[in-house]
């Protein structure tokens, strides 16, 4: 069914109030293909849509937004690995959950990531030392334009740091349908990640060996500790990505500022974007209704439910007053719409 003037203020993180010309929730690839069907008879653009948790809604759409509701998970075990096969409309937190919860490890550090799987692979997302393309297999997804199936191994998916293929030339051209994972027996705990090391090294008890099991409850106490619950503050995460700088920069913002929080990747580094926004004074900071969380820096809120314009707007000023101070650029992590 295709619906018309659909409210997707409770279909977004941030509680952006913003309306769907046409809008389509799809439980299968037949009313996938259906929907693209649709949008292309009348020349619409497409919006996929999951967990609405790294979107900003700059106004109406006027299109088509597809809501990616496809359900279905698998466990088969192939040789050294279990395999997880999971529809692009499943929970992650609750997919991680389902993995830890069998003592399958691979998944652990990436409990309490909001949204849904299928999105997973285009922002190729990451926590405390871990990121999707660490256990990525393959994937399915359906071109738009002609609502062909294709896979993309993990080669074709050219992930990088919060990047992907289909954030670049497959830009706006597939709509992901499943996602398969493997999670190799011979698991090994990451946990070199300083803010998780330290919540281990307080809390951990016992002699022996970490389980997922353990690794998840102590990455989510670490999140919880940190970043706003969506239901209760309206946000989208971490709003931008933490900067790559060459090895000239470091040492020249080292010098300038010797508590600057940085990791070595490669021969370049990558600095701590909350950080950098920390200490150019605008935690806590509040501003028509929308504002930076006073716990983490890195997270735009939007308790007063503000205006998608709004939103960026504050994004555009730190991101500015950043590039004044320390000379480094931030990109925002969620994308905007239309």
């Amino acid at each position: 069914m295709i619906e018309t003037h659909v409210d997707l203020q409770p279909l977004n993180t941030l509680a952006i109030a913003a309306r769907a010309e046409f809008f389509a929730r799809v439980e299968n690839l037949e009313q996938l293909r259906e929907a693209l069907q649709f949008a292309r008879n009348r020349k619409l653009p497409i919006l996929p849509l999951g967990g609405g948790s790294n979107i900003v809604l700059t106004g109406h759409y006027p299109g088509l937004v597809i809501h990616q509701d496809m359900r279905g998970l698998e466990l088969e075990r192939l040789g050294g690995a279990t395999q997880l096969t999971a529809a692009a409309g499943e929970n992650w937190h609750r997919l991680v959950m389902h993995t830890v919860e069998r003592d399958l490890g691979g998944l652990e550090n990436l409990a309490l990531i909001p949204g849904r799987i299928g999105a997973a692979p285009i922002q190729n997302i990451g926590a405390y030392g871990v990121e999707l393309r660490d256990t990525f297999h393959d994937l399915q997804a359906v071109h738009i334009p002609t609502g062909e199936l294709r896979e993309f191994s993990a080669d074709d998916c050219r992930f990088g740091y919060r990047d992907s293929v289909f954030k670049g030339a497959a830009r706006d051209q597939y709509i992901i349908t499943r996602v398969r994972l493997r999670l190799p027996d011979d698991w090994r705990a990451r946990v070199d990640y300083p803010a998780l090391k330290q919540y281990l090294d307080e809390h951990h008890e016992g002699a022996g060996g970490l389980t997922p099991a353990e690794i998840a409850r102590a990455v989510i106490a670490v999140r919880n500790s940190k970043l706003p619950d969506p239901q209760q503050i309206p946000n989208a995460g971490s709003f931008f990505k933490n900067p790559l700088v060459d090895a000239e920069t470091y040492r020249r913002l080292k010098g300038e500022h010797p508590e600057l929080v940085a990791f070595a990747v490669g021969d370049n580094w990558k600095l701590a974007a909350g950080w950098l926004i920390d200490r150019a004074g605008w935690r806590g900071r509040r501003c028509d209704g929308v504002g930076v969380h006073d716990r983490q820096a890195l997270v735009l809120v939007n308790p007063g439910r503000g205006t998608g314009a709004q939103v960026t707007g504050l994004a555009r000023q730190i991101a500015d007053d950043i590039r004044t101070r320390f000379g480094v650029e931030l990109e925002p992590e969620p994308r905007y719409y239309p």
